[in-house]
């Protein structure tokens, strides 16, 4: 098995304000757009790896996400490289995130991992990492 995640599902209380960051950031790290125009209510980035993110504006949805209660914190995704990632922490307020921890970037998470943190308008976290 070469990709243990089939997908990852996120729910949002806008799908078209939410997607328009997610769109330039999953881009940007090489994942596709897979939209189905007949489903307005989702939107679907696919890897080349073979897993997908979907983002899902949903009816049963109760409540605005909050990474610090219990449940999903954040998604860790990787950049190809150290340029990108500059690249993205150069571009990404003009695209819908926040840096955090900006002022340890790279190093955040530790001298020896280096990544990039960003939050969007919703409170989805990601962190770019380069191995």
């Amino acid at each position: 098995m070469s990709n243990p995640v089939h997908h990852i599902e996120l729910w949002t209380t806008d799908v078209r304000r939410s997607a328009v960051s997610f769109n330039w950031l999953l881009g940007r790290l090489g994942w596709q757009a897979q939209h189905d125009p007949n489903w307005p209510q989702g939107r679907t980035w696919l890897h080349p790896g073979g897993a997908y993110v979907v983002l899902e504006e949903s009816p049963a949805l109760t409540g605005p996400h909050d990474r610090t209660r219990a449940g999903l914190n954040h998604l860790a995704l990787r950049a190809i490289d150290r340029m990108l990632l500059d690249e993205i922490q150069r571009d990404c307020s003009n695209h819908g995130w926040t840096e955090l921890f900006a002022d340890k970037y790279p190093h955040a998470g530790g001298p020896e991992h280096t990544a990039l943190f960003l939050e969007n308008s919703e409170g989805f976290e990601l962190e770019i990492v380069v191995d």
